[in-house]
């Protein structure tokens, strides 16, 4: 086991009607100014915009509305924000929605705090060295960026979507109350059952030593969200299901997963070149394509793995006289539970020709000036053939 820090602040506040709190949590704290940051109006229509505000106002809290957060959310849209923050003496960004809006808010509160772009530590140019403490109240269990110290955005004049870590922008607390995802369609949710299983899956496919049980916390995570993700799916308003997602959303991205672990994210670097380049394209959706093609590009180099992950998390028996093909069904699983809960598996499926290969696996690699490590690291020609794959 490698060595590592864990470090998890941010107060998780869980369960039915916690969101109606929000007031007194941010009180409690002793704020004064936020402002309220969400996306394209859907609080608004299922009354959670109402309920939170009036939260808001029973409390004393002056709140400051700045709506437009967007999947793939803008560095536009963060700049126009952060400047908002600065004007009027903002104290916290609170963030209602799923993993764009408080991507999004993220990154309007490290801006909050800076005289330049917030692009700077996106491309790794400047470190943030302040920001607007962070509130989350969760409506769609997926990017586990509610406890994560990462954030991601996109930079629409050069169709470049990059992210970056940092513990001042970790959430200060998350209100994470289930029933908020009842209304999330099923696409979207499918969304996010890859997601939450994409954020376990690349910590544990990573190039480490022997860490069994961070192993077994990670098979676990990935179990139940295959399982509560098929009755979401059937039942949008199956409490438990849900709140194992949004549960399993958190413990995905918060690090325990890769405790003792490299993580290198390499089908995240692959796919922020696709939804970067393609806006259309969700996030979930690009990492429901990428995965299998990544493992079946790579599963070769490091088959013990790929037959633990078949054996642990699809109870598919372990071939003695061909592991290899143990490995390889194991990869196949995951891209048929993808399908079966309305996933796309090709890029055809998205609309995505190949017409732009090259170019995305040149922007992943900066011209050819990193490699993304890995069993085998990928450089221009492997990323160009993943997506070949993929097609």
């Amino acid at each position: 086991m490698l060595n590592f820090e864990f470090f998890t602040p941010t107060k998780m506040i869980f369960g039915k009607d916690t969101h109606k709190r929000v007031g007194e949590v941010i009180k409690s704290y002793g704020f004064h100014k936020i402002m309220l940051h969400y996306g394209g109006g859907s609080i608004q229509k299922n009354g959670v915009y109402e309920q939170v505000t009036a939260s808001l106002k029973d409390a004393g809290i002056d709140f400051l509305d700045f709506g437009g957060a967007e999947p793939n959310p803008k560095l536009e849209l963060v700049e126009k924000g952060a400047q908002l923050c600065k004007d009027h003496g903002v104290e916290l960004v609170l963030a209602v929605g799923g993993g764009s809006a408080i991507d999004s808010a993220k990154e309007i509160a490290v801006g909050a705090c800076y005289d330049g772009s917030t692009w700077d530590f996106s491309t790794k140019a400047k470190t943030p060295r302040a920001a607007l403490p962070v509130g989350v109240i969760l409506t769609l269990a997926a990017s586990g960026s509610e406890m994560s110290a990462s954030a991601v955005i996109t930079n629409e004049k050069l169709g470049l979507k990059r992210g970056y870590n940092s513990e001042l922008h970790r959430p200060l607390f998350s209100i994470c109350n289930p029933e908020l995802t009842f209304t999330v369609n099923k696409f979207q949710t499918g969304c996010g059952i890859v997601d939450i299983s994409m954020h376990t899956l690349e910590r544990y496919f990573s190039k480490s030593p022997d860490t069994p049980l961070t192993d077994a916390i990670a098979e676990s995570v990935v179990r139940q969200t295959i399982a509560a993700g098929r009755r979401a799916i059937k039942n949008p308003e199956d409490y438990d299901a849900r709140a194992d997602l949004m549960w399993a959303s958190s413990l995905s991205h918060n690090d325990l997963t890769g405790c003792g672990r490299e993580t290198f994210m390499a089908c995240h670097q692959i796919e922020h070149e696709l939804s970067g380049k393609y806006d259309f394209v969700a996030h979930g959706a690009g990492l429901s394509v990428i995965f299998p093609a990544w493992a079946k590009y790579v599963y070769k180099h490091n088959v013990p793995r790929f037959v633990q992950f078949a054996n642990k998390v699809w109870d598919i028996p372990v071939s003695q006289e061909n592991p290899e093909e143990t490995a390889l069904a194991g990869i196949l699983a995951t891209e048929r539970y993808f399908a079966e809960i309305g996933m796309p598996v090709r890029l055809s499926q998205l609309n995505v020709g190949d017409e732009a290969f090259y170019e995305m696996a040149e922007k992943c690699t900066e011209s050819g000036g990193r490699t993304l490590p890995g069993w085998l690291p990928l450089n221009t020609k492997e990323i160009v053939d993943i997506f070949e794959l993929a097609k």
